[in-house]
């Protein structure tokens, strides 16, 4: 017959027991993009507007659009295997994948089982992440939790969506903001604390009318004027908790790698914060808001420009419909 413990003689028998250090570690970054690339003037005539003014109001110049023959799947294949290369992982190490997106292929399956199936990590377990914008850092929470708690030692986590299969290409509010892309990054285990702070995850279902997709219509929906002012008040102050949760000061992060939503929100975040407009990532000008991708792309995006390395502490953070937010701070890189 099973003994149940008392909290307090669980607590008694753990204490009796060694520590074991394991933690989290994020040891690379891969990125695949659709080849077609969609230029505000494409867009701005259908919109009666001009490009200029749709970069005055979103920072945006440029995205990129998926063809018919583009598969949300085989990207995300794609860019988790460029992780793997550089972290110099096989597939058959790798015990779980999961898949941040609002946007897969199909309603069933999921993307994550397709995705692992490509990759050949044939004894991982696989599912899908929904928390829209957010998505990746909440699959990353996931991830940490699996390996620091041993039941995992590699996890590959993606951020993808093809934002352009649910926008009204008539709707000022959403047709010039969104793009499609893919991010994935490579989580390990080490033998020291995580390099993977406390991450902070926040939800307020109140928020749901302002961003959404209903089953029917399948086109996203945003009040553009809410959702901005929300948009910064959890940013920052998500940004203000993971920070102290981490321990460190605003001062010692190297760089503030937020949600790519809009360059207008990243500026007033910036600014609430007092934060130097150069330690603030905002690459969103070619890509355009790719909503669970945004995270990893942006990581992707400073390591090619040589503005981040190994050992850099990084804020991460993001916002998205549900209202559903987060933050953390990563020291970026393995031991």
């Amino acid at each position: 017959m099973a003994t149940t413990l008392t909290p307090d003689e669980t607590v008694k028998r753990a204490a009796g027991r060694p520590a074991q250090l394991r933690g989290a570690a994020i040891a690379s970054v891969g990125v695949s993009l659709p080849a077609r690339i969609v230029a505000n003037d494409e867009i701005a005539e259908r919109l009666g507007v001009s490009a200029d003014w749709i970069e005055r109001r979103t920072g945006i110049r440029a995205r990129r659009r998926a063809g018919d023959g583009d598969r949300l799947d085989a990207h995300a294949a794609c860019a988790a295997r460029d992780a793997l290369d550089r972290a110099g992982v096989s597939a058959a190490e790798v015990d779980l994948v999961l898949v941040a997106t609002t946007t897969a292929d199909e309603v069933l399956p999921n993307a994550a089982p397709l995705v692992a199936y490509a990759l050949g990590a044939t004894r991982a377990g696989a599912f899908d992440v929904g928390a829209a914008c957010t998505g990746f850092l909440s699959a990353v929470a996931v991830a940490c939790a699996q390996i620091e708690a041993g039941r995992a030692s590699c996890v590959v986590v993606v951020g993808a969506d093809f934002m352009s299969r649910i926008i009204d290409p008539d709707d000022r509010a959403t047709a010039a903001v969104f793009g499609d892309g893919v991010g994935a990054v490579v989580l390990t285990a080490i033998d020291e604390p995580s390099r993977v702070g406390p991450i902070v995850l926040g939800a307020d279902g109140g928020g749901a009318e302002f961003i959404f997709v209903e089953r029917l219509e399948s086109l996203v929906r945003m009040r553009g004027h809410e959702t901005f002012r929300e948009a910064v008040t959890w940013l920052a102050e998500s940004t203000v908790r993971a920070v102290e949760m981490a321990g460190v000061e605003l001062g010692e992060i190297d760089r503030f790698v937020y949600h790519q939503a809009n360059s207008r929100i990243l500026r007033a975040v910036g600014e609430r914060l007092g934060l130097a407009p150069d330690r603030v990532v905002d690459c969103i000008g070619e890509y355009g808001n790719t909503s669970a991708a945004t995270l990893p792309m942006a990581l992707a995006f400073c390591e090619a420009e040589g503005r981040l390395h190994r050992g850099d502490q990084v804020l991460i953070a993001a916002f998205g419909a549900g209202f559903t937010w987060g933050a953390t701070v990563v020291e970026w890189g393995t031991p």
